[in-house]
């Protein structure tokens, strides 16, 4: 089975808000076995939307549409749906009583205009929709088959997996399985070139993709099941690792920020944060993680030189000799974090995010990285993107991500600091 996606809504299309749907409804019809070959995004009108539907099924025999179910005149993609299969639209009267329900359970009184939303293409699957007023529904006609679904992600998950799913089930020709294999510190060319003979595989398959700051590898299988996909997998899965040793540093997980915090609970470890240049982006990070507090004990935004002096302990006459963004105040400044804190471990950042540099002119993208147990300091210099608008926000992101991989490597070589770590005071005496 062929399936399109159509992404109906004006704000996707003027970059308003994103659209996250069409990533979800693909992974999720990959994994049922259903193979998508197009994403389209078209704006509330009606004629785009019909042309868009016309364009779809000349490939494909399934559509299925996210947005455009409102009660107001533009939200027309149901109406559109169902008069291009020339199906005249009904009063549900269940799809009614829950709208009435929803407006009554929140003490309102039901406008006028959202009776509009029980009108049901005559004889379809409606789908019902516990998180709103909009109910989706399956249409089918000469074999073409199109699914309507609500908008908004917290409306259209539920209804795909409670309606949907079990639907397109009797579709399905096999599993498309993937997994992710993520990397950090190697970038997408040198990654490709260690595993360039895998690239050329048929099932699995094996592609490239780069991030802000990070590369990976996703390895696909097609199979009669997902047993049989995994056990196609899984010696790929295997041999990248090991043909990427030190790099990988998750499958499947969702970011670096989430194996770091997983590692650091699976090792019993502390740790803290010292940010200047990334005003705090670390330690957002990481607390984004659920669970994070059983790792995770404070973190010092010290942007200006006078905190860093009188919370994180720098010296004073190395803020003037060296300057702000050095390698010997990146160091005070993690040493000073484990201090204050009583953390296993601290990472500290310390750079010009640009897009000017400061009144020393070390140029945009300079970053200095610190990790500190406390005893010992490991300090990393990098240089990242120099000009362009953008490079404010790819030098904070790329900074960020280089502190939490300290900490990963740091809970991974654990009680040993990685990286030739040296004596902290003997360090600092150096300057």
């Amino acid at each position: 089975m062929k399936c399109e996606l159509i992404s109906v809504g004006t704000e996707i299309l003027l970059g308003d808000i994103v659209n996250t749907n069409a990533q979800y409804l693909a992974r999720r019809l990959a994994d049922n076995g259903i193979s998508v070959m197009f994403q389209h995004t078209v704006g509330d009108n009606e004629q785009r939307l019909l042309d868009t539907l016309d364009l779809a099924f000349e490939k494909s025999d399934m559509v299925i549409t996210t947005g455009g179910l409102g009660p107001t005149p533009d939200d027309l993609t149901k109406e559109v749906c169902a008069g291009y299969f020339g199906i005249p639209l009904v009063e549900d009267k269940k799809s009614l009583s829950k709208i009435k329900d929803y407006f009554k359970s929140k003490k309102l009184t039901m406008p006028s205009s959202n009776r509009k939303q029980a009108l049901m293409p005559k004889d379809s699957i409606i789908l019902e929709n516990k998180n709103g007023t909009a109910p989706g529904c399956i249409m089918e006609k000469d074999g073409k088959i199109i699914i309507v679904l609500p908008g908004p992600p917290g409306e259209m998950k539920p209804m795909f997996e409670d309606g949907v799913v079990p639907y397109i089930k009797k579709f399905s020709d096999g599993v498309i399985k993937s997994h992710n294999i993520r990397t950090f510190g190697i970038g997408e060319s040198a990654m490709a070139q260690k595993v360039g003979d895998l690239l050329d595989m048929s099932n699995p398959t094996v592609a490239p993709y780069a991030k802000s700051a990070e590369a990976l590898l996703r390895v696909t299988a097609k199979a009669g099941s997902e047993e049989e996909a995994e056990a196609l997998l899984k010696p790929v899965v295997e041999e990248i690792q090991n043909r990427l040793d030190g790099y990988v540093y998750g499958i499947d997980s969702e970011s670096i920020e989430e194996a770091t915090v997983e590692l650091l609970k699976q090792k019993g470890l502390i740790v803290a944060t010292a940010e200047s240049c990334t005003a705090g982006l670390v330690s957002k990070r990481l607390t984004d993680i659920s669970g994070s507090s059983a790792v995770f004990t404070c973190g010092v935004t010290a942007y200006a030189n006078e905190i860093k002096e009188k919370v994180l302990g720098v010296r004073k006459e190395h803020l003037q000799k060296y300057g702000a963004v050095s390698e010997v105040v990146a160091a005070e400044m993690a040493i000073g974090a484990v201090r204050l804190s009583g953390a296993d471990a601290a990472v500290s950042v310390t750079g010009i995010a640009g897009p000017l540099s400061d009144s020393t002119e070390k140029p945009v993208g300079l970053v200095y990285l610190a990790l500190s147990d406390g005893k010992k300091v490991k300090v990393t210099e990098l240089h990242l993107r120099q000009s362009g608008d953008s490079c404010r926000e790819y030098n904070r992101t790329a900074s960020a991500s280089n502190a939490i991989n300290l900490l990963r490597l740091f809970a991974l070589s654990y009680p040993e600091m990685p990286g030739g770590s040296t004596d902290a005071e003997e360090y600092i005496s150096n300057f």
